[in-house]
């Protein structure tokens, strides 16, 4: 179960850090709080907003304003509707939306807002120190022991529940292998070095076991 203070002290000390002043940061953390808690999600749930939050903590020194990238963190699921394609988007707009108000500059906020429009497609240009934070926060997920990433992919499942068993092994596959295709999946020192090969593990075990699955099926 998530610690709901914990979390709203997280949000208010990346808020602080991102602004000069402004108002209150608690009825915004509340409000993010309550949208990763819809009912829809079975991923993509404080479980894993915690742990981007833990990753950047872990690569805060390869960013060049964790704080954003913290906040772009709270802010990159927080519109969340697995039938719908817009999500990044609408959470990036909801992102423009509050920052502004909260008090963040206007550089700051576009730059969270951009952050979160990258996860979109997690490629970050070789130069974006933020994106590469986020980007591999995100993604560590992939690197997971055994267990851990055997319950991801069921609460991925779970999540997209309304498709057919044939369509989301096809779209599960393509997505799998676009991962496997990039040259590396983490670009920060550390994810490369600590997660970029056990993540491919599982990957190509996840594929091989909905080949396996689409065989049968046949």
């Amino acid at each position: 179960m998530a610690d709901l203070d914990a979390l709203r002290l997280r949000w208010s000390r990346a808020l602080d850090g991102a602004r000069a002043a402004g108002p209150d940061p608690l009825p915004y953390a509340d409000d993010l709080l309550a949208r990763w808690q819809e009912p829809q999600r079975r991923y993509h749930t404080l479980t894993h907003l915690t742990a981007v939050l833990d990753r950047i903590d872990v690569l805060a020194e390869y960013a060049e304003d964790a704080d954003l990238v913290r906040l772009a963190a709270w802010f990159h699921d927080a519109v969340y509707l697995p039938d719908r394609s817009e999500n990044e988007e609408r959470s990036a707009r909801l992102a423009e939306r509050a920052l502004a108000e909260a008090g963040v500059s206007p550089d700051g906020t576009a730059e969270v807002a951009r952050l979160v429009r990258l996860t979109v497609t997690h490629a970050p240009e070789p130069a974006d120190a933020n994106g590469a934070v986020l980007s591999d926060a995100d993604l560590a997920i992939l690197a997971a022991p055994p267990s851990a990433y055997a319950a991801y992919t069921a609460e991925v499942r779970e999540e997209y529940h309304f498709v057919p068993n044939e369509a989301f092994r096809a779209g599960r596959s393509a997505i799998l292998r676009q991962l496997l295709d990039l040259p590396q999946l983490f670009r920060t020192p550390y994810g490369l070095r600590e997660w970029e090969a056990t993540a491919r593990y599982n990957l190509a075990a996840e594929l091989e076991m909905l080949s396996t699955a689409t065989d049968a099926a046949t």
